[in-house]
Order: C-alpha cells, then sequence, then structure tokens
C-alpha cells in the first residue's frame, strides 16, 4: 500500500486526517531528508504495520540509505529513552534524577547523518511516545542549532498526522473483525 492508497483506505469521518496527511507529505517546507526521516521514524513509532508498509518505500525512495538507517534508528532509540526518560520524570522521586542511566545511547552521538535531523526525527518520535523531557531536550538542542520553530511544528504535526492515521487505520481493522 503507497501513500494514495493509505489516504484512500481513510474512512469518510477521518476525511481531515486524509487531507492532512497529503498536506505533510506534500505541502511540507522541510528538505526530503528531513521530511521523508521524520515520517519514516514516526511511522515505525506509530507501531501501525498498515501505516509502516504504506510509507516505508516512498520513505526509501526519499532517503539516502544513511538517512534511511539513522531515521530507523531514532524511532529505536527514542523508543527506549522515551520511557526510560518519561518514566524518570513521572516518579515522585527525584533522587531518580540524579541516577546514572547506564543505558547505550551512542547513536545520538553519532547518528551517521547531520545532528539536527537526527534530533528532529527524535524529536518527533518523542512526540508520539509522549515524552515531554525528551521533547524538551530535543527541541533545545534544535533551536540552540539554529532551526526555527517553524520546523520544530512541522516534524511534531508529521507525528500527530501519522499517529492520527495509524490509530484510526488499526482500530477500523479490529472493528471490521469484531
Amino acid at each position: 500500500m503507497a501513500l494514495d492508497e493509505l489516504k484512500s483506505a481513510l474512512p469518510d469521518y477521518a476525511k481531515d486526517l486524509k487531507l492532512n496527511l497529503g498536506s505533510v507529505t506534500g505541502n511540507s517546507e522541510l528538505p526530503r531528508q528531513q521530511l521523508w526521516g521524520t515520517v519514516l521514524a514516526t511511522a515505525i513509532a506509530s507501531r501501525s504495520a498498515v501505516v509502516l508498509r504504506a510509507l516505508e518505500p516512498e520513505a526509501r525512495e526519499n532517503l539516502s540509505p544513511e538517512a534511511y538507517q539513522a531515521a530507523k534508528a531514532a524511532a529505536a532509540i527514542m523508543a527506549m529513552n522515551n520511557v526510560y526518560y518519561r518514566t524518570r520524570h513521572l516518579l515522585s522521586d527525584p533522587e531518580y534524577g540524579n541516577l546514572r542511566a547506564g543505558l547505550r545511547m551512542n547513536v545520538i552521538g553519532n547518528p551517521g547523518v547531520e545532528k539536527t535531523d537526527f534530533e528532529l526525527w527524535s524529536l518527533a518520535v518523542s512526540a508520539i511516545n509522549g515524552c515531554g523531557t525528551c521533547l524538551d531536550s530535543h527541541e533545545q538542542v534544535l533551536r540552540k542549532a539554529g532551526v526555527e520553530r517553524e520546523t520544530v511544528q512541522e516534524a511534531f504535526k508529521i507525528a500527530a498526522v501519522v499517529q492520527a492515521v495509524a490509530a484510526t487505520l488499526d482500530a477500523e481493522a479490529v472493528l471490521a473483525g469484531a
């Protein structure tokens, strides 16, 4: 299933999602690598096989092999970090914040692509996973690197739309089988 088929698969009540999916992928101001890396990382983070199968081919086509691997790496490392840092933040005992994480995160320091691209993808995945600590951290790195708020917003708009499409199509699949 390609992008157009994914949009067609959305039910009538999700017309806004169909329009938004077309808009965030077709009218984005992001450079191609940032756009399709964000799409791929968020499709992985959405945990929807349907969405990932539909969006991955176009992402692969628009990304260098290095960027393709880095976007997948952003989704992978943030799956771990978002749970760890969100939990540490939510616990009422502030002493957890003083403990060493002891988790390997080497890919963040050397992602194989521009650091700002990887940070943008990490921010988008963190939006889906709801980790405020990670969102703040990646947004601050991006802003210090000169990335405009509109670029950051574009990444979390993509995350919002991809996640909503995944939730809608997964719910429809469950309801069709009920």
